[in-house]
């Protein structure tokens, strides 16, 4: 009972596999296989757009702290002149000046990992623009064999198509009424050349007793014929 089931199980899974070979067409999946890659690359370029976009706000950041840190050095060294032309208590002006170099390190600081976080994301922005380059070149190859492929399967199914129309041809009737109209040529010649002999007879015939009648011989029989009815008195 199981080999049964087993056998009737592979039966069904064959025709069913026949099934979708006759579903599955070819340029179909392949111009759905194109619209899936095209959707990777719409998906691929914003986040692309994303990643780049995010490395141009780290490297603003970036270069907006290092103009903090200059800004606080300047500011220190503005508040120690102050309070070397007697216009700030020292005391005050080092205090101040030491609050703005503590800001200056931490501009620095931050500054330091801005930079490094947009060298990861602008490592990460050209990787991705080297994927999105190769996802483009394989579907402008995979289109033009696109092309390349509906030009191959129109031109197969023409072939198809006329094979078709030749494998209906009854080639042994076709020849069997070569050979009836062959045969019936021969007869219609042998009767044209049976009575083209009868017709050469009949005349022949003719043309003999008339050559027959004009000759010498002839001639000398008729009086020799004549001689010997005087000899009998005839």
């Amino acid at each position: 009972m199981a080999g049964i089931l087993k056998r009737l199980f592979k039966v069904g899974q064959a025709e069913m596999h026949s099934v979708v070979d006759k579903l599955e067409d070819p340029i179909k999946l392949t111009e759905q296989g194109i619209r899936d890659l095209k959707k990777d690359l719409s998906a691929a370029l914003t986040s692309l757009a994303e990643v780049k976009a995010l490395a141009i706000r780290l490297k603003k950041q970036m270069e907006d702290a290092k103009a903090a840190a200059k800004d606080y050095e300047r500011k220190a060294l503005m508040l120690l002149e102050k309070a070397k032309k007697g216009e700030l208590e020292v005391s005050e002006a080092e205090r101040l000046a030491m609050e703005a170099l503590t800001r200056k390190q931490e501009c620095e600081s931050r500054a330091a990992q801005l930079a490094a976080d947009y060298e990861a994301q602008n490592n990460m922005a050209t990787q991705l623009q080297a994927k999105v380059e190769h996802l483009k070149r394989e579907i402008t190859k995979y289109e033009n064999e696109l092309i390349t492929l509906k030009a191959r399967a129109k031109t197969a199914q023409s072939m198809r198509k006329i094979n078709q129309q030749l494998a209906k041809i009854d080639s042994s009737g076709t020849l069997a009424m070569l050979e009836r109209m062959k045969q019936k040529v021969q007869e219609e010649e042998s009767l044209a050349e049976a009575y083209g002999r009868i017709a050469s007879e009949t005349a022949s015939v003719d043309d003999k007793i008339d050559q027959a009648l004009a000759t010498p011989s002839s001639a000398g029989a008729v009086t020799e014929l004549e001689e010997l009815k005087k000899r009998l008195g005839m």
